[in-house]
């Protein structure tokens, strides 16, 4: 948790709870998800209650690792450019993508055209005129288009994801790229006040076997401190990592896509040899 904040300096005023274990087991017994209204930010709501070592061997546990994906799809993602964000011009959609999403044209009409109709984090009702036109011809959304952008403060370089659900309802997300914020999001999430009391909260919980809340905001913390329990017991039992070792790891870009890295492994310590020595939680080191 201290590590998500990024800042070195942070370390020196986190205080040390002897009685917090470096991992904490919890049940999920309740999660709402939130989006910003200012920024549309997506963040989780969860209510936890640390598990005493004999709730931990109990036979539910190992019912959970068997929990499937959401993720969806039926969905694209792309990164505006200065055109689609000007006030007119419309937003250029890649064939393929409108193919695969958008529900199929009426080829008989010159040009063909047909209304959209998609909702957003906050369920309001966004309607955009999808047209096939030009030379050479593409998908364009004109007419609302211009309103959503200027509504949602977009630019060139945020992103805008389309996805059709299982419920047959075309959904609309943004997601910004990374700048500096000129407007403080209500949720203030990322504070440093935040994660300095996510840290009591989880240590009186602990102790009292109590229930606690924390917020979590996946793409505003460079660390991940909600874990699945099937990711945790997967990296801790089934993942022998050592110096020397070839590895491969998958990462999120900002458009959605994923990106693998490669390289070798060249040292492993103590993530925190100070507060939580020989923890599971390892610092590895790769070139």
């Amino acid at each position: 948790v201290a590590a998500s904040t990024n800042k070195e300096e942070v370390d020196v005023h986190v205080p040390n709870y002897p009685s917090l274990p470096p991992q904490l087991i919890c049940q999920l017994h309740n999660v709402t998800m939130h989006a910003d209204v200012e920024t549309d930010e997506v963040y989780a709501q969860m209510t936890l209650q640390p598990l005493n070592p004999q709730e931990q061997k109990e036979a539910y546990l190992p019912a959970e690792l068997g929990t499937p994906s959401r993720q969806p799809t039926n969905y694209f993602c792309k990164t505006l450019t200065a055109s689609d964000t000007s006030t007119h011009g419309g937003f250029s959609v890649p064939r393929r993508a409108a193919e695969k999403v958008f529900p199929p044209l009426d080829f008989s009409q010159q040009p063909p055209a047909q209304e959209l109709i998609a909702r957003d984090l906050h369920d309001n009702e966004w309607k955009f005129r999808h047209i096939f036109r030009g030379q050479p011809k593409r998908h364009l959304l004109t007419t609302g288009w211009s309103v959503f952008v200027s509504a949602k403060r977009l630019v060139a370089g945020d992103s805008v994801l389309f996805i059709w659900n299982e419920k047959n309802q075309l959904l609309l997300g943004i997601r910004r790229a990374n700048r500096p914020q000129t407007v403080m999001p209500s949720s203030v999430l990322s504070s440093d006040s935040m994660h300095l009391g996510l840290l009591a909260a989880a240590a009186h919980a602990a102790s009292t076997n109590s229930r606690f809340t924390i917020f979590y905001n996946p793409r505003a913390s460079p660390s991940e401190f909600v874990i699945p329990l099937t990711k945790y017991i997967k990296a801790v039992y089934h993942t022998r990592v050592s110096v020397g070792m070839r590895f491969r790891m998958l990462f999120e870009t900002e458009e959605s896509s994923v990106r693998r890295y490669m390289g070798t492994i060249t040292g492993i310590s103590d993530l925190d040899p100070v507060r939580w020595p020989n923890s599971h939680w390892r610092s590895v080191k790769a070139c």
